[in-house]
């Protein structure tokens, strides 16, 4: 069985620094959650389910160079995921992003949006006047 190669890790933190039992990595294909000291429970997300990220920066936590990114998931057991209070919240949100990315890819996995008359919750609503937006 070969080691999980880690790209990322950090904890959660107090006032900036790690004081926590929360523990978060990444590595190529998941994003694992571990907590606790005596009782540990760790839970992984696959990076092909993850379907968006958002970046949440409050004062308090501007104050103290800290952030939260937050996975939202197709998983069943962990649809949202807060890596809360965590170093360099963009930097991390970008290397999610690309990784989220390059595991689709290598699974063929692409969904599409469609929006509009070319297939999306309007499509072929007779009532709707697209031509007529801009006015």
């Amino acid at each position: 069985m070969s080691e999980i190669q880690v790209l990322w890790r950090d904890r959660k933190r107090y006032f900036g620094l790690p004081l926590s039992f929360t523990r978060y990595r990444l590595s190529e294909d998941r994003i694992f959650c571990e907590k606790g000291f005596f009782n540990i429970k760790e839970e992984e997300i696959l990076l092909y389910r993850v379907r968006d990220l958002e970046l949440h920066l409050s004062l308090g936590q501007r104050i103290f160079g800290v952030g939260s990114v937050i996975v939202h998931s197709s998983d069943k057991t962990m649809p949202t995921l807060e890596l809360k209070n965590i170093k360099t919240p963009r930097e991390v949100k970008e290397l999610l992003y690309r990784q989220v990315e390059d595991c689709k890819d290598r699974r063929r996995m692409r969904t599409m949006e469609f929006v509009g008359a070319d297939g999306g919750e309007d499509a072929g609503d007779p009532d709707l006047d697209l031509d007529g937006m801009d006015e």
